[in-house]
């Protein structure tokens, strides 16, 4: 059996017609292609070449060997794009998800340093609220969704990202706007924008309303955080949002500030547990902790 050495030897003269043609082809010395052909023919006990005036000419018996050789190095190059292209993280789409609060700054960031490492990968990206990440998991329609919430399901496993805290988000040109943090009982005094308390999303944001003993009354409510900034935006009233949805470098028509009281927010990468991971959903995640990193260092 010829080896892929052999191949490569045999392929070169045929295209260079010369010894010392193939030769330079490959890189190699002029006696190497010599040897290899010599032991390539008595191997096979066939003649491959006949000399025509300087030059090898395939023997009329070789050319059936020729066409097989030629067809064995495609498969070979073949192989190798692919290879190549896997590693630029080409030959497939990685599916996944986020929560809403997540995709608006964090996400784009992740992925824009994703496609730095992988190129040639292919993605497909959705935005899904809490309630819908279940069957999206359990379904494989995707690897991983990133969330802000974690979820309790024997099919799903939830790995945290990280811990940041709730902000308030009033008009760029409102009185509480002059201050370097603000109560949350300044907050029920004002017109409330949020999203509705039934809503996984929206409990996170009510609770420490609740914990104080506050209202939670909404004037406006929206189902997307960004939507909640954008009225905040338009002097409709204040907000509570989590510190990610907020994490632009600059928001214009609102000012972000601290909460006087302490607050929680945790995001979290949730898995189908018994999906094994690929190598772009774990540097994903690795590169979502680094974007909320720094977004919580620049808070």
């Amino acid at each position: 059996m010829l080896t892929l050495r052999q191949i490569e030897v045999i392929r070169a003269i045929m295209l260079a017609g010369t010894v010392k043609g193939a030769a330079d082809l490959l890189g190699v010395s002029a006696p190497g292609i010599s040897r290899v052909m010599k032991h390539s023919e008595t191997q096979l006990g066939l003649r491959l070449f006949s000399r025509n005036h300087g030059r090898f000419v395939p023997t009329t018996e070789a050319h059936g060997i020729f066409a097989q050789i030629n067809e064995v190095f495609a498969k070979v190059e073949n192989l190798q794009f692919s290879i190549d292209a896997l590693k630029q993280g080409g030959g497939g789409v990685f599916s996944f998800a986020s929560a809403p609060s997540i995709s608006q700054h964090i996400l784009p960031r992740a992925v824009k340093r994703l496609r730095q490492k992988f190129p040639a990968l292919r993605m497909n990206i959705n935005i899904l609220k809490i309630e819908e990440t279940i069957d999206y998991l359990l379904l494989k329609k995707g690897e991983l969704v990133a969330m802000s919430f974690k979820i309790d399901h024997p099919g799903l496993v939830s790995h945290l990202l990280a811990s940041g805290r709730l902000v308030a988000v009033v008009p760029a040109g409102h009185a509480l706007a002059a201050r370097t943090a603000i109560a949350l009982t300044e907050l029920a005094a004002e017109p409330l924008i949020g999203i509705d308390p039934a809503d996984p999303y929206g409990e996170i944001l009510a609770a420490p309303f609740r914990d104080h003993g506050l209202p939670f009354d909404l004037a406006i409510q929206a189902r997307f955080g960004q939507t909640v900034a954008a009225l905040v935006a338009a002097n409709l009233g204040v907000a509570v949002l989590d510190e990610f949805s907020m994490a632009a470098r600059e928001t214009p028509g609102v000012a972000v500030r601290p909460i006087v009281e302490p607050t929680s927010f945790k995001t979290y990468g949730v898995f189908n547990a018994e999906v094994a991971r690929s190598i772009f959903a774990d540097e994903l995640i690795d590169l979502l902790k680094l974007e909320m990193r720094e977004a919580l260092a620049v808070r």
